[in-house]
């Protein structure tokens, strides 16, 4: 019930566009929610119109200066608020008392705003001035609510695909504890597939799971997990009916999620990396691969373990083409190699590139199963939602680097963060690594040029 809300009525003369003037209720405060075990109190404005009781009020959010609207089904990136009550109005079965009680229901599956992070540095002024033009002359009212929803979790992730690396990449990103809300939307016509009904017998807290791609509303990020091989078909036809696949897909994305950062994990993934990019029109910052990122890692903990010191990582780069075209960099750890006293590390320029080499190699004859994959999902998806600013080796647009003049995409050290790519790290290359990845470049612009985008 709504017995405990608090709001408080006033009278309005607003300006229509046809320059009439019409005496407004206007309702203003907020509504108790129960999310997650704690208590929110969610700023709210209701116009009530002249044609009240018959017509349904005009309903928005009332956001403070540390609040961010968490666009989806039920509340566009103004703060308006849809509800099937308000579409359904209907006197005398509806009312304001019925229409509160439907926002606190709906508003608890998915709170509809979320705290500022403090390295956030746009404000809500486009926002403010949208709601002056409805309430001008309205005195503000202060409003603090007692916890501020979304403090516990970093936002939405939508994971479109199904199979193994589907689940993968779903139960990969609830481990790490980082999202308020997960939907999984299978692409697959068979619902049996992959574990997906599995999923729903075995309902998990915070998936939704559901063919409709509205439910991927406001997502924060969005995972493209999804392949369509076929049996006998050549190596080309397969790729164009990922492209195919993807025309949906990204779509979709764009129309319900217009501001997330696209993560793709199909394959051949600097491929389809450049697909989505393409389909999506977003910058190309917001668009990344999975790409050299597991083996990046794998690479960094095999070098750390060989040297038994944890300096060796960070140096060490798994870049360029994902595949067997991968070049492993490992610069600038030849010295802190010397200065050791530990008689078991090595101590010279020829051992340094054999223990590279033997730590690349294993990270090739490790292979990429779909867990391995799902876990480096995860890892790339907490450094955008926490906008942690941590380096990984993923597949981005690498025009303009390394001699490379084509719009590909390759893996190169990248800064995450909320807002996707901020940096990409000059490694100092060889001339054989920069051919290698000037030839990877070459390949994948032929052979996009001969897919239909």
């Amino acid at each position: 019930m709504c017995t405990k809300n608090s709001l408080n009525l006033n009278h309005h003369w607003t300006p229509f566009s046809d320059g009439s003037q019409k005496d407004l209720l206007n309702l203003i405060g907020t509504i108790p929610i129960r999310y997650q075990g704690s208590s929110y109190n969610i700023p709210i404005r209701m116009w009530i119109l002249d044609s009240h009781p018959f017509g349904p009020p005009l309903c928005f959010l009332r956001p403070t200066s540390n609040m961010v609207i968490r666009e989806g089904k039920h509340v566009d990136v103004q703060g308006r608020i849809y509800l099937p009550y308000l579409q359904h109005w209907s006197h005398p079965k509806t009312d304001i008392i019925g229409l509160i009680n439907e926002m606190i229901t709906k508003f608890e599956e998915a709170p509809p705003l979320y705290s500022r992070p403090s390295a956030d540095g746009p404000s809500l002024v486009e926002l403010s001035a949208y709601m002056a033009d409805i309430s001008s002359g309205l005195s503000d009212i202060s409003l603090q609510p007692k916890t501020q929803a979304g403090d516990r979790h970093f936002g939405k992730v939508t994971v479109l695909g199904d199979g193994d690396l589907g689940m993968a990449c779903a139960m990969s990103i609830l481990a790490k504890d980082v999202v308020e809300k997960l939907a999984f939307i299978p692409v697959s016509e068979n619902p049996m597939k992959g574990g997906t009904l599995d999923m729903e017998i075995f309902s998990l807290p915070r998936v939704e799971i559901s063919k409709d791609f509205s439910d991927s509303a406001g997502s924060s990020v969005v995972i493209v997990t999804a392949n369509t091989w076929g049996g006998e078909e050549s190596y080309l036809k397969a790729i164009q009916s990922n492209v195919d696949l993807f025309r949906t897909i990204v779509s979709n994305t764009v129309r319900y999620s217009p501001n997330c950062v696209l993560i793709i994990a199909s394959q051949p993934v600097d491929v389809m990396t450049y697909v989505g990019w393409k389909l999506s029109g977003f910058p190309s910052h917001r668009v990344v691969g999975t790409g050299c990122n597991l083996d990046t890692q794998r690479f960094q903990f095999i070098l750390g373990k060989s040297l038994k010191t944890s300096p060796a990582g960070k140096e060490a780069w798994i870049i360029g083409e994902h595949g067997d075209n991968e070049v492993a960099v490992w610069r600038g750890s030849e010295m802190d190699v010397m200065q050791n006293n530990n008689p078991d590390i090595i101590t010279d320029h020829d051992k340094h590139k054999q223990l590279a080499h033997r730590a690349f190699k294993g990270v090739k004859e490790k292979g990429r199963r779909s867990w391995s994959v799902g876990l480096s999902v995860a890892d790339l998806t907490e450094s955008i939602l926490r906008n942690l600013g941590r380096s990984h080796s993923v597949s981005t647009l690498v025009k303009g680097w390394y001699g490379i003049s084509s719009e590909v995409f390759l893996s190169l050290p990248c800064t995450l963060t909320a807002a996707g790519v901020v940096n990409v790290t000059a490694l100092k290359l060889s001339e054989d690594e920069e051919a290698k990845l000037q030839n990877s470049a070459a390949t994948l612009q032929n052979f996009l040029q001969q897919l239909k985008i």
